[in-house]
């Protein structure tokens, strides 16, 4: 999904154990952004990996982001997790 978004909400960044990232740690931001329009659109809580999760936004920045959408099934129950592949902020 490729979108323009307004962010709610920006996390701190942290970081994970990741077997994929060289050095085995990734950096990690959480981040939720909702469609423009009025108060009540769709929300998205999303990850943001890597180098993205270095850039921090701030309430109400309106943003371009492509969004991956995937799930899994672990123990029986399905899990499904939002990343931003992509993430600028509009000026």
């Amino acid at each position: 999904m490729k979108q323009l978004f307004k962010v709610v909400r920006c996390g701190d960044m942290f970081t994970v154990k990741s077997e994929k990232a060289e050095g085995g740690v990734l950096n990690k931001r959480n981040i939720l952004l909702q469609e423009p329009g009025g108060k009540f659109e769709n929300q998205y809580a999303c990850s943001v990996l890597g180098n993205l999760a270095q850039l921090k936004f701030h309430e109400g920045d309106f943003v371009y982001a492509v969004l991956r959408f995937q799930t899994r099934e672990y123990n029986g129950q399905m899990f499904q997790d939002i990343i931003a592949n992509e993430i600028r902020k509009i000026n």
